[in-house]
């Protein structure tokens, strides 16, 4: 296409390169040095400021015994990440080095640590949240669902937003784990909240998109969400993207609460279960269609797909021009963003539902198979 012919069609469409390149500036990133929670931003974009290295080499390995599908946090230098033995992990970004470990229930899923104000926030399968100090690893508070959590925390300010299977989101004091409020729906609780403007935006099990108050856990207005969603939800510009178990991702415009567009892959139908980064206009996340999506976030059409060989459940991370995800096929990838070829591969073995976290250089992602990896 020529540059006169593509930038009519951005403008039929309502965009300019102008507005393009505000987009991308605003679009959050995660500090260079800082993975602080579950997709490390707070529009959960999965964007990261640091630069990783053409060709990571394995800089250590922990060995933990049983699978971790919890997604790691980075901060000042320490590995948060749970394991399901049902511990709690600290360990040292540059060696691997175990700093100490907690022990939660009886095993932690895929909820995955939130670190904020000298703390670690966690949940477990016995549907307990945890509060544990950085410093020495031991307990803050603890507060007790009615259900098992695969939720992640987030942290805003002095309070902890948590999801659990017993269909509420839970509210709770940082400093002292004191119940501020609670939001029931009609099913789990399990994707992270994303919130702006003071608002808690999820899409959840009951198939309902819900915007509660931070202030008070009002609802601020609730619409379709078209479909079962396990994802947590990224938001730019008003619009938050989201995978459903209706083989769909979805566009959801804020301001008037309605479907801006949705993606189906023509040929192979099959749920998606990993969270959307955004980068440059563009949404990406896998599928279970063992494929990885890159969709154009005006239109929502593709832009390319990736095959391999497994589902693929981690949701994906960005550094630079590069996406990294994992594969139950037993491979980390790096993707050019550009042209979705594979850049860079490690065959594990082992599946990989962990989710990469970046920070300082280093990639961190968890193994079904117990083991903690770390790229540098």
């Amino acid at each position: 296409m020529h540059r006169r012919d593509f930038l009519a069609a951005l403008a039929g469409l309502g965009l300019t390169p102008a507005w393009l390149r505000a987009q991308s500036a605003r679009v959050a990133r995660a500090p260079a040095d800082r993975w602080p929670h579950f997709r490390g931003t707070p529009a959960l974009t999965g964007v990261s400021a640091t630069t990783i290295a053409p060709q990571p080499r394995l800089a250590w390995a922990w060995e933990g015994g049983e699978a971790i599908d919890s997604s790691a946090a980075i901060v000042d230098g320490t590995v948060y990440i749970g394991a399901g033995t049902g511990e709690l992990l600290a360990l040292g970004l540059a060696d691997g080095t175990l700093r100490w470990r907690y022990k939660a229930g009886e095993s932690i899923g895929e909820s995955s640590p939130a670190v904020a104000g000298g703390r670690v926030f966690i949940g477990d399968l016995d549907g307990v949240v945890h509060a544990v100090n950085v410093a020495d690893g031991k307990p803050a508070w603890t507060y007790t669902t009615k259900s098992e959590i695969k939720s992640s925390p987030v942290v805003v300010g002095d309070v902890v937003l948590m999801g659990s299977y017993d269909g509420s989101l839970y509210a709770l004091g940082a400093a002292d784990g004191r119940l501020r409020w609670s939001f029931a729906t009609d099913n789990y609780v399990h994707g992270v909240p994303c919130v702006v403007n003071g608002v808690a935006h999820f899409a959840g099990c009951d198939e309902v998109f819900h915007a509660v108050r931070l202030a008070d856990g009002t609802e601020a207005w609730q619409t379709s969400a078209t479909g079962y969603t396990g994802a947590s939800v990224c938001i730019v510009d008003h619009v938050a993207y989201f995978g459903t178990f209706d083989n769909q991702v979805v566009a959801l415009d804020l301001a008037r609460k309605a479907v801006r567009w949705r993606y189906e892959h023509p040929d192979r139908r099959f749920p998606f279960y990993s969270s959307a980064a955004f980068i440059d206009g563009t949404v990406v996340l896998g599928g279970r269609d063992r494929m990885l999506h890159a969709l154009d976030a005006a239109t929502g059409r593709a832009k390319w797909t990736l095959m391999t060989r497994a589902r693929i459940d981690s949701s994906p991370a960005i550094a630079g021009s590069r996406a990294f995800v994992g594969s139950s096929d037993g491979r980390l990838y790096a993707i050019d963003l550009a042209s979705g070829k594979v850049v860079w591969e490690h065959e594990e073995g082992a599946a990989l539902t962990s989710s990469p976290a970046l920070a300082s250089g280093r990639l961190v992602i968890g193994t079904t198979e117990g083991r903690v990896l770390c790229f540098a």
